[in-house]
C-alpha cells in the first residue's frame, strides 16, 4: 500500500513520519516542482508499506503549488489511503482539512496528536466520539513521547475506511452538487471543485462557473466562502461536541515576556548572543584540546619519518586537512547544531520572527523571513529553502541576498577559529556587527529597488517545549552527518589535489597571478587565493586549506592579526558555498543566484580593501 500523510503545518506529522519510518527515508522533489517529498518504508505484518509525508497546508482547494500538488495526491488515485494528522490543541482549524480530504472518499485514519499537551493546558478530546461523528479510526497520539505511535500503521492498512461525515452545504450549494452530478456525471467533490474553478475538465468547470455566478450575488460573497463557512461551521460544531475544558493551567505564561517588545526583544539579543559566546568558548576549548593533542601525537611523529618528497607532501597534506576538519572545524559546528536544534524544538523560533516582524518591514519582508534568516546561522542551504513560505517574488528576491549574507556554522567555524581563537571574543563579535550593518544596508537598498508589492505576516506561533534529548541529538546529528559525509571528504580530496598542486609547482603560478591583488589591495600572503577559491566549495574549506598551506594549525605564526581578521570577513562575506549557489538556482532562478553571487565577492573584497587600507 501507498500511504500519506496529510496534515497542517506544526501538526507534529513530519515527527510521526520519521518514528514510523525510521532511517529508510528517501528525499527528492516531485516532478516539476521544488517541494521535497519524503517516503519511507514501513513493515506491518511482514509486508512493506510506502508512507509519503505530503508538504503541510491548510486546505485542499488553494492554488499554492504544494496544495495543488496534495489534491492531486489526495484525488488523483496515487495513494492507497491517508493518515490525517490534527494537533489536538487547535481542532476545530484541523478538522476543517480532515473534513475536505474525507470529501474525496479516499479510505482514512485520523490522528489526534499532541494530546499531552492539550491535557497540560486543561484540554480534554473525546476521541471515542470524534470516531464515531467521522466514522473512520481516530488514534490519541503524543509524537514527542512516542505515545500510541505505533498502532498507526496498522490500523491505516487494515481498518482504513472513506469518512462517513459529510459537510451540509448551503441550500443553493447543495443544489448545484445535484445538477452537476446528474448532467455532467460529478461526484460530489468534483462538483464542489468545479463551482470552485480549480479541477474537472473544462465542460465541467465552465458549468460550475455559470451556476456559481448565480449563486454569488444573493448571498454578497464568493462562491469560495460560502463553501469556507459551512465547513468551518461544521468544523466548529464537531469541535464543540469533543472537545471539554478542565481547570486552566496555573503558572508563569512564558508569552507575556517573550511576545511583547519588551522584554522580548532584550531576551532575544540576548538568546542569541548567548548562543554564540557558548560556540565561541566551547568550541575554542575543544579545539585547543584536540588540536594539540593531534600536533602531538599524529603531525610531530610523521614529519620525523624520512618519506620521498612526494609522499610527505602529499602526508602532511591529508594530516592537516584532519586536523583542520576534526580538529578545529567540527566542535563549532556540532555544538552550533545542538543549540539550534535546541531553539527549535521549543518554539522559540517562531515567537522571534513574531518580535522581528516590524523591524522586518523595514528591509522590504516580514516577520516569518527571520526563521529561514536563524535557520541560515545553521546552514544556507535548508534556510534558502525555507524561503518558500514567502509568497511573492519581491520578498524570495530580497530574502535570498539577506539569508545567504548570514554566517552559517561553517562561517561561524572560520570566526571562531581564527578571530575568536587568534584574536579574541571581542573581535569575533565585530564580524558579526560588520555582517549585521552590511545586512541592514543590503535590505534598505533593496526594498527600494526591488519591484513588486510588501505584504504582512500570518505566522502560527508553535507552542512552548521542553525539548527532549533524543530529538535533539537525532537533529543535531542530521546537521552535522552533512559536514563528516560531504564537507569532510570534499576537504581530503582537495588536500590530496592542492598537495599535488604544489609539489608540480602550478600552484605557485596561480597564487603569483593574484598577488598584486592578494598582496597589494588585501595585504594577505598570496596563498590565501588558493583558500578562498576552495571555500567557494565549502565555507570553512576556507579556513582548513589556509591551515594547510600555511603548514601550521598555529596561523599567528605565519600571519599578522590584521591579515587573519582581513581573511575572515572576506571569507564570511565573499561567494556561498556551491551547495547555496545550486538551492538559489533552483529556488529563484539563476539570474538571481548569479547576482548574489557577483554581489557578495563584491562586497568581501570592498571590505577587505577598506579593513586592510585603515588598519594595515
Amino acid at each position: 500500500m501507498r500511504i500519506a500523510l496529510i496534515g497542517n503545518p506544526n501538526v507534529g506529522k513530519s515527527l510521526i513520519f520519521t518514528q514510523l519510518t525510521g532511517v529508510g527515508v528517501e528525499i527528492s522533489n516531485y516532478p516539476g516542482t521544488t517541494i521535497e517529498m519524503k517516503s519511507g518504508a514501513t513493515c506491518v505484518q511482514r509486508d512493506i508499506h510506502e508512507l509519503i509525508d505530503l508538504p503541510g497546508i491548510y486546505t485542499l482547494d488553494g492554488t499554492s503549488e504544494e496544495e495543488v500538488l496534495v489534491r492531486q495526491e489526495i484525488a488523483g488515485g496515487r495513494v492507497d489511503a491517508a493518515i490525517v494528522v490534527m494537533d489536538a490543541g487547535h481542532l476545530e482549524r484541523n478538522l476543517y482539512l480532515l473534513l475536505q480530504v474525507a470529501e474525496t472518499g479516499i479510505p482514512l485514519v485520523a490522528v489526534v496528536n499532541m494530546i499531552d499537551e492539550a491535557e497540560a493546558n486543561g484540554l480534554f478530546i473525546d476521541t471515542g466520539r470524534l470516531a464515531e461523528i467521522l466514522g473512520v479510526e481516530v488514534v490519541p497520539a503524543a509524537a514527542i513521547q512516542g505515545r500510541n505511535i505505533a498502532g498507526i500503521m496498522p490500523l491505516a492498512v487494515a481498518r482504513a475506511r472513506p469518512a462517513l461525515v459529510q459537510v451540509p452545504y448551503d441550500t443553493d450549494v447543495e443544489a448545484a452538487i445535484r445538477s452537476l452530478g446528474k448532467t455532467m456525471g460529478a461526484s460530489r467533490v468534483q462538483a464542489l471543485w468545479a463551482l470552485e474553478g480549480i479541477e474537472g475538465h473544462e465542460e465541467l468547470r465552465e458549468a460550475g462557473k455559470v451556476l456559481a455566478q448565480e449563486i454569488e450575488p444573493p448571498h454578497r460573497m464568493t462562491i469560495h466562502q460560502i463553501i469556507a463557512a459551512n465547513r468551518h461551521h461544521m468544523a466548529g460544531r464537531i469541535a464543540t461536541q469533543v472537545a471539554g475544558k478542565g481547570a486552566p493551567p496555573r503558572g508563569l505564561d512564558l508569552d507575556r515576556l517573550l511576545l511583547h517588545a519588551w522584554p522580548g526583544i532584550p531576551l532575544l539579543i540576548l538568546i542569541l548572543g548567548a548562543v554564540l559566546l557558548s560556540v565561541f568558548l566551547l568550541g575554542s576549548y575543544l579545539e585547543g584540546i584536540f588540536t594539540q593533542a593531534f600536533e602531538t601525537y599524529v603531525i610531530v611523529p610523521v614529519s620525523g619519518l624520512a618519506l620521498p618528497p612526494l609522499a610527505a607532501t602529499l602526508t602532511m597534506s591529508v594530516l592537516l586537512a584532519i586536523q583542520a576538519g576534526l580538529a578545529i572545524a567540527f566542535p563549532f559546528v556540532f555544538i552550533f547544531a545542538i543549540f539550534l536544534s535546541v531553539l527549535e524544538d521549543t518554539g522559540y523560533l517562531t515567537r522571534a520572527a513574531f518580535l522581528a516582524d516590524r523591524a522586518m518591514h523595514r528591509v522590504g519582508l516580514h516577520g516569518g523571513a527571520v526563521i529561514p534568516m536563524i535557520l541560515s546561522f545553521g546552514c544556507n542551504v535548508p534556510a534558502v529553502m525555507a524561503m518558500r513560505t514567502l509568497k511573492t517574488r519581491r520578498e524570495r528576491t530580497i530574502a535570498s541576498f539577506l539569508v545567504t549574507m548570514v554566517p552559517c556554522s561553517a562561517r561561524t567555524v572560520i570566526i571562531a577559529g581564527m578571530v575568536a581563537a587568534f584574536i579574541g571574543i571581542a573581535a569575533a563579535f565585530s564580524v558579526y556587527f560588520i555582517v549585521l550593518g552590511l545586512l541592514l544596508a543590503t535590505g534598505l537598498l533593496l526594498t527600494r529597488i526591488t519591484p513588486g508589492e510588501q505584504f504582512g505576516m500570518i505566522l502560527e506561533i508553535a507552542p512552548l517545549r521542553r525539548p527532549e534529548p533524543k530529538l535533539v541529538a537525532a537533529k543535531s546529528w542530521y546537521r552535522v552527518r552533512d559536514f563528516l559525509f560531504i564537507a569532510f571528504p570534499l576537504l581530503l580530496a582537495g588536500s590530496i589535489v592542492l598537495g599535488l598542486l604544489n609539489y608540480s609547482g602550478m600552484l605557485a603560478l596561480f597564487e603569483a597571478f593574484l598577488a598584486p591583488v592578494l598582496e597589494g589591495l588585501l595585504g594577505l600572503p598570496s596563498y590565501a587565493a588558493t583558500a578562498l577559491v576552495f571555500g567557494i566549495l565549502r565555507k570553512e574549506m576556507a579556513f582548513e586549506t589556509l591551515v594547510v598551506l600555511a603548514g601550521t594549525a598555529d596561523l599567528s605564526a605565519v600571519m599578522t592579526t590584521v591579515q587573519i581578521y582581513t581573511f575572515a570577513v572576506i571569507s564570511v562575506l565573499f561567494v556561498p558555498c556551491l551547495s547555496t549557489i545550486a538551492v538559489l538556482s533552483r529556488e529563484v532562478g539563476y539570474r538571481t543566484a548569479l547576482a548574489v553571487s557577483a554581489y557578495t565577492v563584491a562586497l568581501g573584497l570592498l571590505v577587505g580593501m577598506a579593513i586592510h587600507l585603515l588598519f594595515g
